[in-house]
C-alpha cells in the first residue's frame, strides 16, 4: 500500500502569530474520500465566517480519514526571527517539514510512497534526504498536483486561523474587535500603534523582524 504525503504551510507573510506546516498521508482509497468530500487549496473557499467554518468542517473530515496519519507543527514568532535574522527561513521550513515527515511516516517510508511538497524552490532542497527512500516532487501550486497537499493545506490554514482567533480574543477586551488576519494592514497596524503607545513596544506575537515593523 503506497502512501502519497502532502507538505504545506499558512502564514508565512503575517507580522502577527506563528506559522503553521502540516503534513497529510494518504492512501489512493483516501484520496478519492477526500476529493469527493470537496478538498481543495484552503485557498479555494474564499474569506469570511462562513469559509472557515468549511475550512474547519472539511479538516475534520481529513482527520477522521487519514486517522494518525497527519501532523501540524506551529514555529512561533521569535523562531521566526531568529532565523530569518541569519537569513533562513527557508532552512526553518525545510527543517520543519522533514521533521513531520518522519514524525507522520514514523521514520518508515516503501519506494513506492510519494512525498509532494508545495513550492518547488523552497522544498526542492529535502530532495537529498528523501529522495533515496522514496518517490519525492517538490512543485509550485502543490494542491493542484494531489490531494494530499490540498488537505495539507486545509489544516495548515485552520491551525493558523485558531492562533490568530486567540490573539484577537486576547487583546480584544483592552483594543476592540481585531481584524486583518496578523498581516500588515490596516487594521492589524492600527492595533500594533495602539499596541506599541500604550506600553513602548510590539505585543509578543509580533514578528520584529518583518519589514516595516519598526515603523508601526
Amino acid at each position: 500500500m503506497s502512501i502519497t504525503y502532502g507538505v504545506d504551510e499558512a502564514g508565512r507573510g503575517p507580522i502577527l502569530g506563528p506559522m503553521a506546516i502540516a503534513v497529510v498521508g494518504v492512501t489512493v482509497e483516501q484520496a478519492a474520500t477526500l476529493t469527493a468530500a470537496g478538498v481543495q487549496d484552503s485557498k479555494a473557499y474564499g474569506s469570511g465566517a462562513r469559509a472557515s467554518k468549511r475550512r474547519a468542517e472539511l479538516a475534520a473530515t481529513i482527520m477522521s480519514t487519514v486517522r494518525s496519519r497527519w501532523s501540524v507543527h506551529m514555529v512561533d514568532p521569535a523562531e521566526i526571527d531568529a532565523r530569518v535574522a541569519l537569513k533562513e527561513l527557508n532552512k526553518l521550513e525545510q527543517e520543519r517539514a522533514a521533521s513531520l515527515l518522519e514524525t507522520t511516516a514514523r521514520g518508515e517510508f516503501s519506494p513506492d510512497d510519494l512525498i509532494v511538497c508545495d513550492g518547488h524552490n523552497l522544498f526542492r532542497p529535502l530532495a537529498e534526504q528523501f529522495a533515496q527512500r522514496c518517490r519525492f516532487e517538490a512543485v509550485d501550486k502543490g494542491e493542484s498536483h494531489h490531494v494530499a497537499v490540498a488537505a495539507a493545506s486545509l489544516l495548515a490554514k485552520v491551525a493558523r486561523d485558531e492562533a490568530w482567533e486567540a490573539i484577537a480574543a486576547k487583546y480584544a477586551s483592552e483594543f476592540g474587535p481585531i481584524g486583518g488576519g496578523g498581516y500588515l494592514n490596516a487594521p492589524v497596524r492600527c492595533f500594533l500603534s495602539a499596541y506599541k503607545a500604550k506600553h513602548g513596544e510590539l505585543p509578543p506575537e509580533a514578528r520584529r523582524s518583518w519589514k516595516l515593523a519598526v515603523d508601526v
